[in-house]
């Protein structure tokens, strides 16, 4: 088996693999990168396994002029950067002794040993600089048949890390068909309690990545079906899972692109104490517990709502939310006349430019009003008058109205 990739072929990847493989060593590129090749899938990240230490790893960069940065060397784990172009290279390792969330390593020159150290056999392939595909565990058939599959026993592998739970069923979700490999399901659902041991940062990041995949709602299901899902998302519990299949359809028709935090809006509740307990627990970043927020707060307007009715109330409003309460209900509303109202109106929602009240405090005490709290609570009843307007009054039209009321 041969790859004949163009990443494969840049100048930069080969001038390290070359780099490495001096005076009788090898290297190859490692793990995703192979995985995403071989299945035709696109390939970011292109990470190198090297049977050079990290010391000679970062010597031999430094002496051929290259940057060598010590990112994760207590790991193994050095970052070349030749040319601009940037490579995790990582020293051929085996388990000596794991706790389910770290392991102690000791470095080799042993292929197969560094492949059984990884979690599933479709991340336990290699490539050489000349695309010839190093498969030490025989994993090409599942990459043949799609199949997620841990590597030797399952619940030895996830013992040495729990995290592998999230990751056996985000594999799923981005690389599986059919129906997950049923010792692996096992597994997780005998082992789910071990995830109460990762850090919150690491559940969401999985997740996160779990629900970018195009159609995460198979995997997300067997997650529910395993109660891992109720383990890690207990928001979720007693709310159907079912509008997730509907949302990525909608979004699939309309051309938009996965939108994870939508798909999560999909199989939680609209509550705000829900939804703080999740961000809470989980350290959602401030951008996305913010959009979580506003979702939540928001009120899916009424199909009959004209024009004019749905510009103020998204003027008083804020439409990102609204717009995500849309799109939700575009995916599962059946009634194809509330369904066309709706998608007006995210159009709608999706283009709105904010006007701005014509009618400054400066105004006001250029036309002889006193400062204080009754600046505000003059401007808060002249914008009232200018939303009625339809966002119509000029500002001569406004101060007017504020000098009949002198």
């Amino acid at each position: 088996m041969r790859i004949d990739a163009d990443w494969l072929k840049a100048e930069p990847l080969q001038t390290l693999l070359l780099l490495l493989e001096k005076n009788g060593e090898e290297a190859r590129v490692n793990g995703g990168a192979v995985r995403n090749a071989l299945m035709g899938m696109p390939v970011a990240d292109v990470d190198v396994s090297s049977t050079l230490v990290p010391r000679d790893v970062m010597l031999r960069l430094k002496e051929a002029g290259h940057r060598a940065i010590p990112t994760g060397v207590e790991h193994g784990t050095v970052t070349a950067v030749i040319d601009g172009g940037s490579f995790e290279v990582t020293t051929l390792r085996q388990d000596i002794e794991t706790d389910g969330r770290h392991a102690r390593v000791l470095y080799g020159k042993d292929w197969e040993a560094d492949a059984r150290r990884r979690d599933l056999t479709i991340n336990a392939l290699y490539v050489d600089r000349h695309g010839e595909v190093f498969d030490p565990l025989d994993a090409m058939p599942d990459i043949e048949r799609s199949v997620v599959r841990f590597i030797d026993d399952a619940e030895t592998r996830i013992r040495e890390d729990y995290l592998r739970i999230l990751r056996f069923f985000r594999f799923f979700a981005w690389y599986g068909k059919f129906r997950p490999d049923a010792d692996g399901l096992k597994a997780c659902a005998r082992l789910k309690d071990g995830l109460d041991t990762l850090s919150a940062e690491r559940v969401w990041q999985e997740l996160w990545k779990t629900l970018s995949a195009p159609d995460p709602s198979r995997a997300i299901l067997w997650m529910r079906q395993t109660n891992v899902l109720s383990r890690i998302l207990p928001e979720s519990e007693k709310w159907g899972i079912e509008n997730l299949s509907k949302l990525v359809e909608s979004d699939a028709n309309a051309g938009r692109e996965p939108d994870a935090m939508l798909r999560l809006m999909s199989i939680i509740p609209p509550q705000n104490e829900r939804v703080e307990s999740l961000a809470s627990r989980l350290r959602i970043p401030n951008k996305q517990r913010d959009r979580l927020r506003d979702w939540a707060e928001a009120v899916l307007p009424d199909a009959k709502l004209s024009k004019t009715e749905f510009a103020r109330l998204l003027y008083r409003g804020k439409p990102n939310a609204v717009a995500d309460r849309l799109k939700l209900a575009i995916a599962t509303t059946p009634e194809p006349s509330l369904k066309k109202s709706y998608i007006e109106k995210l159009d709608m929602a999706l283009s709105w430019q904010r006007p701005e009240i014509p009618v400054r405090g400066q105004d006001l005490l250029d036309h002889g009003m006193e400062p204080g709290p009754g600046i505000a609570q003059e401007l808060a009843k002249l914008e009232e008058a200018w939303i009625e307007s339809d966002f119509s009054l000029s500002r001569e039209e406004l101060l007017k109205l504020h000098e009949g009321r002198s």
